[in-house]
């Protein structure tokens, strides 16, 4: 394939994209409900419900990486994962 040939492959596939969300009435509006979801879902949620556990209570690699590293062998050793 040619270089050439490959630009105007992406040249073609880009404007067929653009094109399709210009001409988008109900579908922006539905693309915006969906950023706004993922956005809520990874941002907030994270900032408040899921803190960083390991950094609050650790204050070195060695020592995240030992209690990582203990709660995968003992769970492993019980056979039970809670």
């Amino acid at each position: 394939m040619k270089k050439g040939s490959l630009t105007k492959g992406v040249a073609n596939i880009y404007t067929f994209y653009r094109n399709g969300f210009k001409g988008m009435i109900l579908g922006k509006k539905l693309w915006k409900i969906i950023l706004i979801k993922l956005f809520v879902m990874f941002v907030i949620l994270k900032l408040f419900f899921f803190p960083n556990f390991l950094n609050t209570k650790f204050h070195t690699d060695k020592e995240k990486s030992n209690y990582v590293l203990e709660q995968i062998t003992r769970r492993a050793d019980t056979g039970k994962l809670k």
